[in-house]
């Protein structure tokens, strides 16, 4: 099967930066779309960037300016540069990939999500 880890969540001062990571492993044939996506407190979740194979990438409005997402195809990892913090940018960032991939000999295609990091900006 195929599993997403992320990593580099934590506490940080307002304006601060952080850096999240996510790596896919697995019986993994292609990748598509990767992308973070964040559920605050309280709040449903929500998209924050997205990123294509081709390096296309699109943003929520609230982090346009502040958030820069990437990806390095040949590591099946995506990335989330996150500048100029805010209080409300605290929540659980959650990895997601859209990917096919092997299993039983068969392709299958899904969307797959990480566990979750916290990233915490306190007032």
């Amino acid at each position: 099967q195929v599993q997403l880890v992320e990593s580099g969540g934590g506490l940080v001062q307002p304006g601060g930066s952080l850096r999240l990571s996510c790596t896919a492993s697995g019986s993994i044939f292609r990748i598509n779309a990767m992308g973070w996506y964040r559920q605050p407190p309280g709040k449903q979740r929500e998209l924050v960037a997205t990123v294509t194979s081709g390096g296309s990438t699109n943003y929520a409005d609230s982090v346009k300016g502040r958030f820069t997402i990437s990806r390095v195809n040949a590591k099946n990892t995506v990335y989330l540069q996150m500048n100029s913090l805010k209080p409300e940018d605290t929540a659980v960032y959650y990895c997601n990939a859209d990917l096919t991939y092997y299993s039983d000999g068969s392709r299958y295609t899904d969307d797959c999500w990480g566990q979750g990091t916290q990233v915490t900006v306190p007032s």
